[in-house]
């Protein structure tokens, strides 16, 4: 289980950081939601209908850690789809009102998190997340999607902890693919080792993140050629 002192510093920051999402997505003008973001083929409406839906398939894990019973975020990858396709063609008013009710819910069912947990490891792009995390692996989920709207606000007004968050969510995702082995070093001083760790990486924690999750390698510095990561 998570105590109830760290469940409430991770919902307080959960909803620092939706707070400041909702702020961003509030100001876009309907021309502003359909200009491309930086996720490939989506639209910012597409990454508004994601974080949406995100928030509702989140509490299918704690579902599992609380009951017991293993459940998927989605049915399938053309569920999944689906869901954020018709989410982002919803008039503006109605897509920003599932947004606020998404994040509500998951708020809500987030608080059995600090009951007795059935499944302490919950499963999450094939690999384990411990269920202490989900509501971590949410606040990453935000952070980096803010990110994807490119607009005014920068990653920098993201807490530090919620950049670690974010960090630890994608470096876990990568260690369960094919990624060339590397070591990653940040100036706050956290370290991960993927693989034998060959490829030394270093940054702060934003631009490490922007290069894992994005691929923008403007903020890196590595000892030697820097490959071609998945998109988180």
């Amino acid at each position: 289980m998570i105590t109830p002192a760290r469940l409430h510093s991770d919902l307080s920051r959960l909803g620092r950081e939706t707070d400041m999402f909702f702020a961003t997505v509030a100001s876009l003008s309907d021309d502003e939601m359909a200009a491309a973001s930086l996720c490939e083929g989506w639209s910012r409406a597409h990454v508004i209908a994601h974080v949406a839906a995100n928030g509702r398939a989140l509490v299918q894990l704690i579902e599992w850690a609380a009951a017991g019973e293993e459940r998927r975020l989605y049915a399938s990858p053309e569920a999944r789809a689906g869901a954020i396709s018709a989410l982002a063609a919803l008039p503006r008013e109605e897509l920003l009102e599932e947004l606020r009710a998404s994040a509500r819910h998951f708020a809500e069912q987030a608080q059995r998190l600090a009951g007795t947990l059935v499944a302490p490891e919950v499963g999450v792009d094939g690999g384990p997340l411990p269920a202490t995390s989900i509501v971590a692996l949410r606040i990453a989920e935000v952070v980096v999607h803010h990110h994807d709207l490119d607009t005014a606000w920068t990653i920098e007004e993201a807490d530090p902890d919620s950049l670690l968050d974010a960090l630890e969510a994608v470096v876990r995702s990568l260690g369960a693919k094919e990624v060339p082995g590397m070591t990653l070093v940040t100036e706050e001083r956290d370290q991960w080792i993927i693989g034998n760790g060959a490829l030394r990486v270093e940054s702060d924690r934003e631009g490490l993140l922007q290069w894992l999750a994005r691929g923008d390698a403007a903020h890196i510095e590595a000892g030697g050629p820097v490959p071609a990561l998945p998109r988180w």
